[in-house]
């Protein structure tokens, strides 16, 4: 299962040196913890500000060379060619994945296969646009209920899922609700507060526990339905 952690300093208490000083070390405790992405989300920034802030969480995520997690900006391609993020996560009215390669490449950052581009995604003809254009993945939402949005729910979830592309599940996901989203299909779980709100370890544990169980579910199911265990069992 992936795990995308997606940023929001505004949610820490204290001023905004606190909060961004809680943020970097919120997103070292989150590598540390094999957390897949992290998407640095701080929209209010001025590009000044986001870039000065995405290379302090950079630094903080090569200190150990050993770590694996993909730190991707939020919409600014920009941004994330000038501190030397390993790619971009896209809004649904952003340019394309392919554009963003191509950028990428004109700008000398590599080859095209080397940036990773996520894009957000609310139906599953976005999804599946996503991947025709040439996103690593889709994070899908709100799954569940939003203050100000209309949840797509799991059966829309279910729906996207079937797109050849990852799919992540995102929108007041916890660790009571997540296993529903891996059932409906999901091939991750993205949030906010589940990981800013929690401490990280245990969080991210929990939610491998979920992953095994509802692993375990499925070939049950399938063992009941006559089509013999899958092939990781």
């Amino acid at each position: 299962m992936l795990l995308y952690y997606i940023t929001d300093r505004s949610q820490f208490a204290g001023d905004e040196d606190s909060g961004r000083s809680r943020l970097l070390t919120t997103i070292g405790q989150a590598a540390r913890c094999g957390v897949d992405y992290i998407q640095l989300r701080e929209r209010d920034l001025t590009t000044r500000d986001l870039e000065i802030l995405a290379r302090a969480a950079l630094h903080r995520l090569t200190e150990n060379q050993k770590l694996k997690t993909v730190f991707l900006i939020n919409s600014r391609t920009d941004i994330a060619l000038a501190c030397g993020a390993q790619g971009v996560h896209l809004r649904s009215t952003d340019i394309s994945p392919s554009e963003v390669r191509k950028i990428w490449t004109l700008c000398g950052a590599g080859t095209s296969a080397r940036v990773t581009v996520g894009a957000s995604c609310h139906t599953r003809a976005e999804v599946a646009r996503a991947a025709a254009e040439g996103a690593d993945f889709a994070v899908f939402g709100p799954v569940f209920e939003k203050v100000s949005t209309r949840p797509t729910g799991l059966d829309a979830l279910g729906e996207a899922c079937q797109e050849q592309i990852p799919v992540l599940a995102l929108g007041g996901v916890t660790l009571e609700n997540a296993e529903a989203c891996i059932q409906a299909g999901a091939a991750g779980i993205a949030a906010v507060r589940l990981f800013q709100e929690n401490e990280m370890e245990t969080v991210v544990a929990a939610l491998h526990r979920l992953e095994k169980r509802a692993g375990r579910q499925a070939r049950d199911i399938s063992q009941s339905q006559g089509r013999g265990p899958t092939p990781d069992a």
